[in-house]
C-alpha cells in the first residue's frame, strides 16, 4: 500500500502526515507514507486543496487533517 500525504508544509500538513504515520503503525498495516510537497505533482493527482492523503493513487481527504481511525479505515484495519 502506497500512501502519500500532500502538503506545503504548513502545520495542518505536518499533523496530517503525523496522524497518517500513527494510523499505519497502529495498524500494522504494510505501507509505505511519503511526503509531497511538490506543488505540480499535488495537479497531478487532481489536488488543489491541502492537506490531503492519498492511497494507492486514490485521494481519501483533502482540505483537512483527518481523523486517525477514519486512516485506519483506509488501510482495511
Amino acid at each position: 500500500m502506497e500512501i502519500k500525504v500532500l502538503g506545503p508544509g504548513c502545520p495542518k500538513c505536518k499533523q496530517a502526515e503525523q496522524v497518517v504515520r500513527e494510523a499505519v503503525a497502529e495498524s500494522g498495516a504494510a505501507a509505505t507514507v511519503e511526503k509531497v510537497t511538490d506543488v505540480m505533482a499535488m495537479a497531478k493527482l487532481g489536488v488543489f486543496s491541502t492537506p490531503a492523503v492519498v492511497v494507492d493513487g486514490k485521494v481519501k481527504c483533502a482540505g483537512k487533517v483527518p481523523k486517525k481511525e477514519e486512516v485506519k479505515g483506509w488501510l482495511g484495519k
